[in-house]
């Protein structure tokens, strides 16, 4: 009997988080860059191993180094000042 998760073979993990959001939000990225990816929920027997899981994103093992560029460069510059925009438009509403 097998104790790994059934994934599909054909895919590779390129990222794992233990939160969902995170995982969508990379799913997003990849998927606005042309890249093809898919969202895993992980899970394994809670009774045996509490708190244990992840979500994982795959994708073709063909697109494997650029997703996982897209990745990095994601990490290393989290928010750009595009993204914070709307947030500092909404701060300069009507004056206290």
């Amino acid at each position: 009997m097998s104790t790994k998760p059934n994934a599909d073979p054909e895919l590779v993990e390129v990222f794992n988080t233990v939160q969902e959001s995170e995982a969508m939000v990379v799913h997003g990225l990849l998927t606005s860059a042309g890249i093809e990816s898919m969202i895993m929920d992980m899970e394994v027997d809670q009774e045996v191993f509490p708190g244990a899981g992840y979500v994982s994103v795959r994708v073709n093992p063909a697109q494997e180094e650029e997703a996982r560029r897209i990745i990095e460069e994601y990490k290393a510059n989290p928010a750009s000042d595009d993204e914070q925009a709307p947030a500092e438009e909404e701060d300069q509403g009507e004056p206290a």
